[in-house]
């Protein structure tokens, strides 16, 4: 009888250690969620759920956020948004971060500039690669938002006002570009020539946002899609700063 229980309690664990493993994972690929949407999406209780939320919260995979403005509008309290941390983040990656920082530091100690070059080295490798991908696609932004997904980066594209807004819920470097934001001015650079555009990065997972977010605009109809000589670029306006 005490093995048929144990039996069944290591069941029950395992099962449940899935579900809760499935609601971080959700919360990593789609980004910020409330418990409701995370109840449609994996087809799991409320009350269930809020019982892997909990779990989760006090392991530290996760916090709870107040929702953005624009998203709470409505009758009633709105819900909370839970958000994966950088702890909960590791979890579904293992990078050597803490080498790569320390390399980046002892060689920008003897060549100042390399930094720039290094991350606008890698953002042009992600851009041939993209382009030996994507060359044909008719939509760029979804081309592009399918690209980076394939390179780790878990990536949604949502229809805003006049544009439209690319959302990185995963970053591989995000370690190191929290102090190397060079790497994500870089990054931004290319998705404004690959798009032929003008772009704005919003928010960084490297900054301690929940997502990394891009604005595209609609290009007007009667311009080319090819403007990449002529359009002004944006970074991320808001000014990181290098930790020391």
């Amino acid at each position: 009888m005490k093995a048929r229980e144990l039996r069944h309690n290591i069941v029950v664990k395992i099962k449940d250690e899935g579900t809760r493993e499935g609601v971080a994972r959700s919360i990593l690929e789609n980004g910020p969620s409330t418990a409701a949407q995370l109840s449609e999406r994996l087809g799991i209780t409320p009350a269930g759920v809020r019982r892997h939320l909990d779990s989760l919260l006090e392991d530290g995979t996760l916090e709870a956020r107040e929702p953005h403005a624009a998203l709470s509008r409505g009758r009633g309290r709105p819900s909370k948004v839970f958000v994966m941390t950088d702890d909960g983040r590791q979890r579904f990656e293992h990078t050597y971060d803490d080498l790569a920082i320390s390399a980046l530091r002892f060689i920008s100690t003897k060549n100042p500039s390399f930094i720039k070059e290094f991350a606008k080295n890698r953002a042009d490798d992600l851009a041939r690669k993209f382009e030996v991908k994507f060359k044909k696609s008719k939509d760029q932004t979804k081309a592009l938002g399918e690209f980076l997904s394939s390179e780790g980066y878990s990536t949604t594209i949502h229809k805003v006002g006049v544009g439209q807004e690319l959302c990185q819920h995963h970053c591989p470097i995000a370690h190191v570009a929290a102090e190397y934001p060079e790497l994500c001015e870089a990054e931004t650079e290319i998705f404004s020539k690959t798009l032929g555009r003008h772009v704005q990065r919003l928010a960084t997972i490297a900054h301690g946002d929940g997502v990394c977010t891009t604005f595209i605009p609609n290009l007007p109809n009667n311009l080319p899609n090819n403007l990449s000589n002529n359009l002004p670029i944006t970074s991320n306006p808001i000014k990181e700063k290098r930790t020391q």
